[in-house]
């Protein structure tokens, strides 16, 4: 099962992308000449892009198998026996093994997703608490 991010989310980085590479335009188009610090902005550019591309496809986590990951950079995966503790804390939800813990943002979470992801864990069985 996909927890999807919120569509807003995702085209606000396809924008930003869109903004950079206008950026990169605009800058070669006034200037007299070109200079290679210029490529900056599409570097800044495809950066975006890809990001948009790579949460897009991926989508922000993943259940299945019995384990939960987080699809980012440093990505966790728990699996899903070893959850002991799950908290909400400003909006978010943190979810505590042993050792580690993972926060999820639920504001990048699409609504159905986030329903699913709640039911999800309800199922696990833990007393969700109030962290504060």
């Amino acid at each position: 099962m996909k927890i999807r991010y919120k569509k807003r989310y995702l085209n606000a980085n396809l924008g930003l992308s869109f903004l950079w590479f206008i950026f990169f335009i605009i800058g070669i188009l006034i200037k007299d000449e070109f200079h290679l610090a210029d490529l900056g902005w599409t570097v800044i550019s495809l950066m975006y892009l890809g990001l948009y591309l790579y949460q897009n496809k991926n989508q922000y986590l993943i259940i299945e198998n019995g384990f939960i990951k987080k699809n980012d950079l440093f990505g966790k995966k728990f699996n899903l026996i070893e959850i002991i503790e799950i908290k909400k804390f400003a909006g978010d939800i943190i979810l505590k093994t042993d050792s580690r813990e993972m926060k999820i943002d639920t504001q990048l979470i699409e609504p159905h997703s986030l329903e699913l992801l709640k039911t999800r864990l309800e199922k696990l069985n833990i007393d969700w608490s109030l962290a504060g």
